[in-house]
Formats: C-alpha cells, sequence, structure tokens
C-alpha cells in the first residue's frame, strides 16, 4: 500500500525531525562528483572514490529506490556559545553528544513509521546519517529542504547553514517536494545560485578552500586538516588555521541567510556546550584517561587524543600562547611524531626554540618537519 505523503510527513516531524522533505529518486550526482574527485579536492578520503558509483545512483544501494526522504535537525546553538573570549574554537556541531547517535534512533523510529503505513519491510529502506554512500546536501537540495551555497553547504531559509542531514531511501514512491527555485518561471538551483553577488564565505575562508562556488577542496579546507587529517598539517595552512581547534564554522558564520535562522525543537540532541568552556592549556594537559572521560560519547572522540593534541599545538603556536609554553616544551617529547612534530613547530612559532636544543626529541622533531615540509 502507499502512504499518504503528508502523513508520513507529520509522523516522522513527530519524532523529532525538525524538516522532512521528499525527493524522487533520479539520476543523481555522478558527473560532478566526478569532475569533484578527478580535480584531487577529496584529499585522501578515498572511500569517496571506492563509493562514487553508490552515491551517484542509489538504486545501487537499495535495488528498486524510488524515493529519498530528507530529514534535517537544527542544531544552532545559543548566541552565548558561539564565541567564547580566549577559548579555543569548536565548530558548533560537535558541541554535542555524537549526532550520529542520537539522530540515528529517531532513524529506527522512522523505518518503523514506514513499515506501519506503507507495508513494507526493513529490506525496503535504508537510512544514513553522514554515514553511508549517500550524497545528503545534494538530495536535501533536489528536496526543496534549502539550496547549495557557494560554500558547498546546504543553505535553508529557514534553519541557515545549521542543519545535521539523514537520508531514508526506500522502495516506496511519493510525490517529491518542489526544489527551491529562483524564479517564478521555475529555474532549478545550481550552486550558489540564490547567493546573488555575495560572496562572503569564499572571501572569508582563512585558508582559500573555496576555488570557485559550491566547491570546496578539502586539502586546503580547516575542517578536514583538524579532522580527518590524521597526519601532518601542512606548514602554509597553519596559521589560516587560528584559533580552530577542531572543525570550522567560518564560512557558515558569515553567511547572510543566517539572520532568518531560528532555533530547531532539539529533540534529538544533547548539548555539550560544557567543551566550549575549555582552555587550551586544559586541552594541552589531556592524559588519554582525560580525553576519553571528557569526549565519551562525543564526535570528537573519532579524532583520538594525538588528533586534539596536533591541533591544540597549533592554535597555541597562532594564538600567542606564552602561558601554555612548558606543556608545549613538554609535548615536544610526546610518544607521537605528530604531535612533537607541531609542538616543536609552536614552540619555535613563540620564539622558544633555545628550550629545545637539549631536548633528544627536538633533534628527532627537525627530521619530522624536514621529511614533511622541505
Amino acid at each position: 500500500m502507499q502512504p499518504e505523503r503528508e502523513t508520513v510527513r507529520a509522523r516522522l516531524w513527530a519524532l523529532g525531525f525538525d524538516e522532512v522533505r521528499f525527493a524522487r529518486v533520479d539520476a543523481g550526482f555522478g558527473p560532478s562528483l566526478r569532475e569533484w574527485l578527478d580535480a584531487g579536492y577529496h584529499a585522501d578520503m578515498a572511500w569517496m572514490e571506492r563509493t562514487v558509483d553508490k552515491r551517484s545512483d542509489p538504486t545501487l544501494v537499495l535495488p528498486g529506490a524510488r524515493s529519498v526522504i530528507m530529514l534535517g535537525v537544527n542544531y544552532l546553538p545559543p548566541a552565548e556559545v558561539a564565541e567564547r573570549a580566549g577559548k579555543p574554537v569548536w565548530a558548533r556541531y560537535a558541541l554535542h553528544t555524537d549526532y550520529h547517535d542520537t539522530i540515528k534512533d529517531a532513524l529506527v523510529q522512522a523505518g518503523l513509521v514506514l513499515e506501519e503505513l506503507g507495508g513494507v519491510t526493513a529490506k525496503d529502506y535504508r537510512y544514513y546519517v553522514d554515514t553511508g554512500p549517500v550524497i545528503e546536501r545534494g538530495w536535501a537540495a533536489k528536496s526543496g529542504l534549502g539550496f547549495i551555497g557557494k560554500n558547498s553547504m546546504l543553505i535553508s531559509r529557514k534553519h541557515g547553514n545549521w542543519l545535521f542531514l539523514a537520508a531514508v531511501l526506500t522502495t516506496l514512491e511519493f510525490e517529491p517536494d518542489a526544489p527551491v527555485r529562483m524564479h517564478a518561471e521555475g529555474r532549478e538551483t545550481e550552486p550558489g545560485l540564490l547567493c546573488g553577488k555575495c560572496s562572503r564565505c569564499m572571501d572569508a575562508c582563512p585558508t582559500q578552500a573555496l576555488p570557485k562556488p559550491g566547491v570546496v577542496d578539502a586539502r586546503r579546507c580547516i575542517s578536514y586538516q583538524t579532522i580527518e587529517n590524521k597526519g601532518i598539517i601542512p606548514r602554509e595552512l597553519r596559521e589560516g588555521i587560528g584559533n580552530h581547534l577542531y572543525g570550522c564554522d567560518v564560512c557558515l558564520e558569515v553567511c547572510p541567510w543566517n539572520r532568518f535562522a531560528q532555533a530547531g525543537r532539539r529533540m534529538l540532541l544533547s548539548a555539550r556546550y560544557d567543551l566550549a568552556e575549555l582552555t587550551l592549556r586544559e586541552v594541552l594537559e589531556l592524559t588519554p584517561e582525560r580525553f576519553a572521560e571528557v569526549f565519551r560519547k562525543t564526535a570528537i572522540k573519532r579524532l583520538k587524543i594525538t588528533g586534539l593534541l596536533r591541533n591544540a599545538c597549533v592554535v597555541a603556536g597562532n594564538t600567542g600562547a606564552h602561558d601554555c609554553l612548558d606543556v608545549l616544551v613538554r609535548l615536544a617529547g610526546h610518544a607521537s611524531s605528530v604531535v612533537r612534530a607541531h609542538a616543536v613547530w609552536a614552540v619555535r612559532r613563540l620564539g622558544a626554540g633555545e628550550q629545545l636544543e637539549d631536548m633528544r626529541a627536538a633533534e628527532t622533531d627537525s627530521g619530522v618537519l624536514a621529511e614533511y615540509e622541505g
């Protein structure tokens, strides 16, 4: 049986999703995705290439797929959380219990709704929250949840840039919602079309990671370098990282569409705003035990302590954190060569390289830096 679209929308909204939209499965996004990959913009995220066919064709993920149900969860934090003077900056999305886990519980319930109303079984749908071979932003734009801005992010007229996205592929066929359109004559949205002449996101990116409208070069992106990159952060990008400890919201923050954003219902989120109160020194002094305790059940835990210490060293060097110099010198002898390399860089940037002269670690790190940075 075919469930009524608005009935399904109401039921899924009741689960806590701030947006519920429908799109029809079609040709997907193969050409643009392939072009992006061929340009090397995905850096070392090889899994993007391995799943390019599935990302281009949802029927390879779910045979017989006819519809994509796009779900949005607004994570706009209170204004007082956005900035913490003198504190390192965390991407806003990270200041929650891991959204993959909290939203997944609602997706399980969404699947049961489809079974109840549509008479299908679990083999007739698949759901993902940033975890599978689905181009969520592309399908969200097709469903009219928002449009793709010049920062490559989905921008909603109601929620601004602040949406977690989840997708449900299903063999059920729903009448699609209309995409956001530019003019009454019905021209469909293209990257940055509704941005007009505005280029604030591209101009504001500290590392120039937006080479053209709607395209991100992950190799230069602060979010990639501080989260996905598990090794050495290129020297030429470190200064641009500034005080961003984990991820970056700059291209989202400057978007004028955010002035329309309203707080969501937060039914599927569990705030961890306490993380924004951590000082840089507290982060630099983390032990494995303390790291596990503080970041338990957050997305940050996937970075592991070595990645977070590496990032903190870069922030210390950028922000003139002389009060952390003693900790940085200790980290120059860390067991991880990645942490050592960035600690040495930070100490030297603070003009205290002489404190490393008698350390065997400093000699090792000189080699590490030479190997990675010439």
